[in-house]
């Protein structure tokens, strides 16, 4: 057995999330050893969709021009009837926080730039071939052993592992966790093609009793074909090339294009009992599961690694108590289960389960697109739940009560005009917390601030001018994440009252021990 030594923090699997989790990290100078227990990212596609607040995300560790080139930008969805008719149409066009609402891209590619853009960090290391097989944790740090690709074992010790290892997660059944929901006997055959002879950049949604299909676009003439089976189909009857083709030219003229992947799936609706054990966390897929209906299950995953990473770097730089570790769950569990909720409502409109059930939606769905505001909300996507904190690692303490509707909420990311040409706003704000003030406070607000008033981090002091998004906020500044939600307000009438209340904030995180149930409000 050899001993390689301590780490910060050691990440298992290289998905998504790990990937994300591990990138972040490394971004703020924070040792990480990645290990994956394939030999490589998947060669094949799995998730198709990605979303404005994940790629807001890769933005933060500078990686998003490079995800970009390889990404087909804003696409919408078309539903119809078993008849042929259209009855809904979604297809967003606002930008909110920096990119369009969906996005097709190719998981494959998007590991490998992740994984490229990841060894360009020293502070980074990724073992592929790398199982673990055992861990112990007491108060000071989780010591794990690993099975190298050559059989070696070693041991290694961190001082927080971070579980992405996906739905069976190896670390979340040696801790015991549940998952708890529901699994469903609906099974769909996932068909991904290559040359598709289909020009249409949408998805479309074949709401058929008879045959409920979904085909989505991806990059580079791919597309993706989502078929529910039947009871009595097998695995082995629906995945032979007969078959197969005969599905396809139901929807499509597609039937002889290559296949790259040809898989069956039972879906879930689940999530952890909790996502965390003294040291250790869960995240993405070990800690939720979602049906694919809303595209958000992959999403999700990098929504955790956002929210975690900047906490644990946090924590390791000993800027903020270990007490906010506990608010990650606290913020994270709420709005990964409403979007589960939202890939079953959705569910329910793609897959219905008679002629009857079929034609009153979509006839209420008609009726729906005669009223401009009714349309305009699945049109946009309104109906997608905004990522929003009731409680957590934030205060209202000395808020005005028109700021109160941004605390807990992601900032807009606009373009902003510059000295040296536009720019993301998120690009200004830099990588940690910062001082955004309203337009009217700045720069008499920064000069009554004193450059150090108690706060343990660094703060970027950032003024814009105008912003739509701030518009009828009294005179401040708000206190913005790492993360971009808002921590906090500090109004420019009440200047002492709120840099005390932030003070507070921080101060709060030495409260109690990482996992502790605590509440920063």
């Amino acid at each position: 057995m050899t001993d390689v030594g301590p780490r910060p923090v050691i990440v298992v699997g290289a998905g998504p999330t790990g990937l994300t989790v591990a990138n972040l990290l490394a971004h703020d100078g924070v040792r990480v050893l990645l290990i994956e227990r394939n030999p490589a990212t998947v060669g094949e596609p799995r998730a198709v969709s990605i979303d404005d607040e994940a790629l807001r995300t890769v933005q933060a560790f500078g990686a998003a021009e490079t995800v970009l080139s390889h990404v087909v930008l804003g696409y919408g969805s078309d539903y119809y009837s078993g008849s042929g008719r259209r009855f809904l149409q979604v297809k967003p066009t606002t930008q909110e926080f920096g990119y369009p609402k969906r996005n097709a891209f190719r998981q494959p590619v998007f590991e490998a730039q992740l994984v490229e853009h990841l060894a360009r960090r020293p502070c980074a290391e990724v073992w592929f071939g790398a199982e673990l097989v055992g861990f112990r944790q007491d108060g000071d740090r989780v010591t794990v052993q690993i099975r190298r690709h050559d059989g070696s074992m070693v041991d290694a010790s961190c001082e927080y592992l971070i579980a992405a290892d996906g739905a069976r997660s190896f670390v979340r059944e040696e801790l015991g966790i549940r998952l708890s929901g529901s699994t469903f006997r609906e099974r769909w055959l996932i068909v991904d093609i290559e040359d598709t002879t289909d020009a249409a950049r949408d998805t479309t949604v074949f709401c058929n009793p008879e045959r409920p299909c979904i085909t989505l676009p991806g990059p580079d003439r791919t597309r993706r074909f989502e078929f529910m089976l039947h009871d009595g189909e097998t695995d082995a009857t629906v995945t032979t090339a007969e078959t197969v083709a005969r599905l396809l030219r139901l929807y499509s003229t597609d039937d002889t294009s290559p296949v790259r992947r040809k898989a069956v799936y039972t879906f879930h609706a689940r999530v952890a009992d909790r996502w965390s054990d003294g040291r250790v966390f869960l995240a993405g897929d070990a800690a939720h599961l979602s049906p694919p209906f809303a595209g958000q299950g992959m999403n999700s995953g990098i929504r955790d690694a956002h929210n975690l990473a900047w906490k644990v770097a946090a924590v390791i730089r000993r800027e903020l108590g270990p007490g906010l570790l506990a608010t990650y769950e606290q913020e994270r569990r709420r709005h990964a289960w409403e979007m589960i909720q939202l890939a079953l409502r959705m569910g329910h409109v793609m897959m219905p389960r008679s002629r009857l059930r079929a034609v009153a939606m979509q006839s209420a769905f008609r009726l729906i697109g005669l009223v401009p505001p009714a349309r305009d909300y699945f049109a946009q996507m309104k109906y997608k739940p905004k990522p929003y904190f009731r409680e957590g690692f934030l205060t209202c303490d000395a808020t005005p009560p028109a700021a109160r509707r941004l605390i807990g909420r992601l900032l807009p990311q606009p373009t902003v005009d510059r000295p040296e040409g536009p720019r993301r706003l998120d690009d200004v704000l830099g990588n940690g917390f910062a001082l955004l003030a309203t337009s009217g406070a700045a720069p008499a607000i920064f000069e009554a601030i004193p450059a150090d008033f108690g706060a343990p981090v660094p703060m970027a002091r950032v003024a814009v001018g105008a912003n739509p998004a701030l518009a009828g906020i009294p005179a401040g500044v708000l206190l913005v994440r790492p993360d971009r939600y808002v921590a906090a307000f500090v109004a420019a009438s009440r200047l002492a009252e709120g840099l005390a209340a932030v003070r507070r904030l921080f101060a709060a995180t030495w409260a109690g021990p990482a996992g502790a149930a605590a509440t920063l409000s």
